[in-house]
């Protein structure tokens, strides 16, 4: 089949690799501009974009899609479908009727559950047991169109954002390999979604992270884990931001105030929650590096009774 695909970061580019591996004609491949990124601030491209160069692939990098020269230039194309996956802008109608097979969407849940920009992070901090991937026809609502296909991703008890975007990343390359034969066969089944069942994935924040200690510890936990690369989850200890990568919850009961150290030892560092306690693992103190509790706790000072995030 002869397609467009859009997609710019690292997670549409196993859905790239797997369009190309199985012969279908990638014509051009649509992405964000490239932008300033890390503390040099120098002008880095797309994931997307690289992949796409090491293929020989046009690429295109409109600041709106939407703009009617750049839908003249899609429609010159001439795509049987365009594939979107992760790319990070809304396709206009006039682009939605374009190819004769549609526009096809992988998104990163079961939908209609977690509609939006982060369904990856939220369905580990909301403690989902599963979650997976959804082909859909795109419409001009967000994550509202019909489903194609779906394909289910158990979490594992100790399962990160990031773990958790490598599989549904690769899950995605896969399933959009399927819905695209159905839909060239004719035997693609569409299903509309019911809205009275959706949630919405809202867009992640750094100040998303601020580990509020009046929590129960099961949810800070999942809110480290949810967060794991980015943006993270943070506290604050001695007036400097510390960073928690993992821990483990502990069911006992304290009267300690949330927040307060209940329990340092040369091996453990344990934090009162609303409920429960924190057990902290892995932390990263501003200016260090990120290390296990242990090493941190050989090099730095930390006393029964302080209390953390004030």
């Amino acid at each position: 089949m002869r397609i467009v695909f859009m997609g710019t970061p690292d997670f549409s580019v196993p859905a790239l690799n797997a369009l190309v591996d199985a012969g279908h004609e990638v014509a051009a491949v649509v992405t964000q501009p490239d932008r300033p990124k890390g503390r040099g601030k120098d002008v880095q491209m797309t994931p997307v974009k690289l992949q796409a160069l090491e293929y020989g692939i046009p690429v295109y990098q409109p600041e709106k899609v939407k703009d009617p020269a750049f839908v003249e230039i899609l429609k010159e194309l001439h795509p049987e479908a365009i594939v979107v996956i992760a790319f990070g802008q809304i396709l206009s109608k006039a682009i939605l009727d374009i190819p004769p097979y549609g526009c096809v969407n992988i998104h990163a849940s079961l939908l209609p559950k977690y509609r939006g920009a982060a369904p990856i992070q939220w369905a580990v901090i909301d403690g989902e047991k599963e979650t997976g991937v959804t082909t859909m026809m795109m419409d001009v609502g967000l994550d509202t169109g019909d489903m194609l296909e779906k394909t289910m991703i158990p979490l594992d008890p100790k399962e990160t954002g990031g773990s958790l975007f490598e599989k549904l990343s690769q899950a995605g390359g896969k399933l959009i390999l399927s819905t695209l034969d159905k839909l060239e066969k004719g035997t693609a089944v569409r299903t509309p979604q019911k809205d009275e069942d959706s949630t919405y994935a809202k867009m992640l924040t750094k100040s998303l992270g601020r580990i509020d200690w009046s929590m129960e510890a099961e949810a800070i936990e999942r809110l480290i884990r949810g967060l794991n690369p980015w943006p993270s989850a943070y506290t604050s200890l001695h007036g400097k931001t510390l960073k928690l990568w993992d821990g483990d919850v502990l069911k006992e009961t304290t009267d300690a105030r949330p927040g307060q150290v209940v329990l340092c030892d040369p091996r453990r560092l344990v934090v009162a929650a609303g409920e429960g306690l924190l057990s902290i693992r892995q932390l990263q103190l501003e200016g260090k590096k990120r290390m296990d509790v242990e090493t941190f706790l050989r090099g730095y000072s930390v006393k029964e009774g302080e209390i953390l995030g004030e």
